[in-house]
């Protein structure tokens, strides 16, 4: 038995007067308007309604339930329009996740103006390096980092590409010279940037000759956070490897600068990850549409900035 189906209906018959007038309203039977209400009637144990073959009344029971139903239904109309809402207007919170580098570069300053177009909308942002189990933890979208992803069910959108650059502080370019070849930095101190995306012994560049390793020897210093990794190279404590939503504010305020330009690292593909295609919520579909619409223009622009900083 659908309840609340019959819960509507007896709502009706009582608000028409009549099964038959109920019945045309909802463009069904009399015989079904009939059958709905004696079947609540009967999961419930209780008359309704008194008939007649000229009229219905309510029962004292009937008052007391109808007032109920009238409750209930409203509560369900309620949540239906704003269910629909939800996939019609981008409105409530948005709850996402960022790689920390690229979401305080990128995602922060688009949230920004992202909000300024849908001021309805709430964003609860958590920056971390792992990639969150959405359905768990409730995100509704994440933006990571990767050269490709693991099959996980989840829908994905490339939204570009950043790649890794060598870096080093000034006054330690000027304490040790500036390597000028990937085999040169067996001759310098080399800090370790321990991620899942860079082997812990051994550096592989990308140049003009095609890939070029070099073995990495005792480090001084490690660390699996690049934004802690910038602090260390603005230090001077050696040459470091950045992804360049990371090198780009030090670079700017002059405290690293770039060596071996012509060399990047390991090529990550940006993706925004969600749970389903299906019924998207507008805030989603609206958010990922607004970073297939500027992040790319944004990490094209920052890729031409870095030629600018280069170690002389």
């Amino acid at each position: 038995m659908d309840t609340l189906q019959n819960m509507r209906m007896f709502s009706r018959v009582v608000e028409a007067g009549s099964f038959t007038a109920a019945a045309n309203q909802l463009n069904t039977t009399t015989a079904y308007a009939s059958r709905a209400v004696s079947d609540l009637e009967a999961h419930l144990r209780t008359r309704l309604l008194n008939r007649t073959t000229r009229r219905i009344a309510l029962t004292e029971a009937g008052e007391r339930y109808l007032q109920r139903c009238e409750q209930i239904l409203a509560y369900v109309d309620q949540a239906e329009a704003e269910a629909g809402d939800a996939h019609a207007k981008p409105a409530g919170k948005l709850k996402m996740h960022a790689m920390a580098g690229i979401g305080q570069h990128y995602i922060v300053p688009m949230i920004s103006r992202y909000q300024k177009l849908h001021p309805s909308v709430q964003v609860d942002l958590t920056l971390a390096s792992r990639v969150p189990d959405l359905l768990d933890e409730g995100f509704d979208v994440s933006i990571v980092l990767g050269s490709d992803l693991p099959d996980s069910g989840l829908v994905s959108q490339r939204l570009g590409s950043v790649f890794t650059i060598a870096c080093a502080s000034p006054a330690y370019i000027e304490a040790h010279g500036v390597p000028q070849s990937v085999a040169d930095l067996n001759q310098h101190t080399c800090l370790q940037l321990v991620t899942p995306a860079f082997p812990p012994t051994r550096w592989t560049f990308d140049g003009p000759n095609g890939p070029e390793s070099v073995n990495l020897g005792p480090t001084p210093f490690t660390v699996n956070v690049a934004e802690a990794m910038t602090v260390a190279i603005s230090e001077g404590m050696g040459v470091g490897v950045l992804p360049t939503s990371s090198a780009l504010p030090a670079l700017r305020a002059g405290t690293i600068v770039r060596v071996l330009p012509e060399y990047t690292m390991q090529l990550f593909n940006v993706f925004a990850l969600y749970p389903s295609r299906q019924y998207l919520d507008a805030k989603i579909r609206t958010w990922v549409d607004f970073l297939r619409n500027e992040l790319p223009g944004a990490l094209a622009a920052d890729e031409n900035l870095l030629k600018e900083f280069v170690a002389a």
